[in-house]
């Protein structure tokens, strides 16, 4: 009999003689061999190129048929992905040797991954999907750096579930999952690629240096892509001393190479003409996104109202049309919702037409994070976006509108923390991080208006907006 793959959101499962298929497998398919490729996950599938001759020569032949502007310092960063590339054709995943106590690494890994950071609009992105895609490591997940962490604490969760009650002492220490969920993941990848990586809550600080320890020890390698360098990861965040050891551990496992050199390619390829984003809310605004709307609807699909069950909640979409989803900034970013919610749009919906979007400014800092969010989402999963906002792209967020002293004291009053202390200058108060993330934000929607993002991977991802 065949062997076959299940492949779930998370995990890989072998199917042995019939026995015991697995609910809510994405699809199944005979199991690869080393000339084959499978990605981990089947949400974060990436197109496969056929050659694994490396990023270097997809660079130069993209540069020759005028697909990308040469720069030479941006070429000297695809020559150091190239030299990781021809390293891992010979790398060996550390296998596991049983000691007298337990299951434990062969020996500890030392490879080293590359960490890519630089302003927005340098092609980070680009870059490392170039990396991914020509990888011949089979066993690589490309994701964004928050829907990792999301799918982390869902994992210690279930580790938690699933450990025996045991009954504690004053001196018994408690059962630390972090390690089981590190050996999970380094298990599944050999080659991780973060796109976005960002550190900006501190449930993510406290854990990833443990995290990540157990991840490179275990010889997993990592390409990341960031608008900061690392010793700049959560400035200024809560608890940030916990943090900094984390920052010697990521340098010490990924080469820092900055992508920087004064080109945004974003704004290159800004359309002449087609419009899909709308300054202002009156009459002819809404009629003029209603034909747009309408345009898109391809195959004539008809208004219906969907409920979509996310994390056992029933989350109900007034005004969709197959695979378009017609909502609001209020019912968006108002509401209680977040990455979760947002991933499973860009799921279900392939355009997201949102209206009445406002300013906003540090007052409205809940909004704005679940505005950032939501647009990061949507970017990373290529979900085209119609939208309409009070202002400009470039003026959306202002800058020079302070937060509310009152709400700032109440804040601080109920975190217990004094307007003279050091934890007054944290991120959370200043407003610092979300200034710096609105920045990608704006950049990333000038690049969601043009005619190449709206046109990228016609032939190899979903387009038909009507129900497939």
């Amino acid at each position: 009999m065949r062997n076959y793959i299940f492949v779930t959101q998370r995990n890989v499962f072998k199917h042995v003689k019939g026995k015991n298929l697995l609910k809510g497998c994405t699809f199944v398919r005979p199991l690869a061999t080393a000339s084959q490729e499978l990605p981990l996950s089947g949400t974060d599938v990436q197109t496969q190129t056929d050659y694994h001759d490396g990023p270097l020569r997809v660079y130069q032949e993209k540069v020759a048929s005028g697909q990308l502007q040469h720069d030479a310092h941006q070429e000297s960063v695809v020559e150091e992905l190239q030299a990781l590339h021809e390293r891992l054709k010979s790398y060996e995943h550390p296998k596991k040797q049983k000691s007298f106590w337990f299951w434990q690494s062969e020996k500890k890994s030392e490879f080293k991954g590359l960490y890519l950071y630089g302003s927005v609009g340098t092609g980070k992105t680009m870059l490392m999907d170039l990396f991914h895609n020509t990888s011949g490591i089979i066993n690589k997940n490309r994701v964004h750096f928050h829907k990792f962490m999301l799918d982390v604490h869902d994992r210690i969760h279930q580790v938690k579930l699933n450990q025996p009650k045991i009954k504690t002492t004053r001196d018994s220490k408690p059962f630390d999952a972090i390690g089981p969920v590190a050996e999970q993941i380094s298990e599944e990848s050999t080659l991780l690629c973060f796109d976005e990586f960002q550190v900006t809550d501190v449930a993510d600080a406290l854990i990833v240096k443990k995290l990540f320890t157990g991840l490179f020890e275990n010889g997993v390698i990592v390409v990341s892509t960031s608008n900061r360098h690392p010793d700049d990861l959560y400035k200024n965040g809560l608890q940030r001393r916990t943090f900094l050891p984390f920052i010697d551990v990521l340098k010490r496992y990924c080469d820092v190479v900055s992508l920087d050199s004064g080109v945004d390619y974003r704004k290159l390829s800004l359309p002449s003409e087609g419009t899909v984003y709308f300054k202002g809310s009156g009459q002819e605004t809404m009629q003029a996104m209603d034909r747009v709307v309408e345009e898109l609807n391809v195959t004539s699909e008809p208004l219906m109202e969907r409920t979509m069950n996310i994390k056992r909640r029933e989350v109900v979409f007034p005004v969709t049309y197959g695979r378009i989803l017609d909502s609001s900034f209020d019912s968006l970013c108002k509401k209680n919702m977040g990455a979760i919610d947002y991933l499973e749009i860009s799921r279900e919906f392939d355009v997201l037409v949102l209206r009445n979007v406002p300013r906003m400014n540090l007052n409205s800092r809940t909004e704005a994070r679940r505005f950032i969010t939501l647009i990061d989402t949507l970017y990373d999963n290529r979900v085209k976006l119609v939208m309409n906002a009070e202002t400009e792209v470039e003026t959306i967020f202002d800058r020079d509108q302070p937060m509310d002293s009152n709400q700032e004291m109440q804040l601080m009053d109920d975190l217990g923390i004094s307007d003279r202390s050091d934890g007054s200058k944290a991120s959370l108060f200043t407003g610092e991080e979300e200034l710096f993330a609105f920045d990608r934000v704006i950049s990333r929607l000038k690049e969601m208006q043009s005619k190449d993002y709206w046109e990228w991977g016609r032939s190899n991802q979903r387009t038909r907006v009507g129900n497939s």
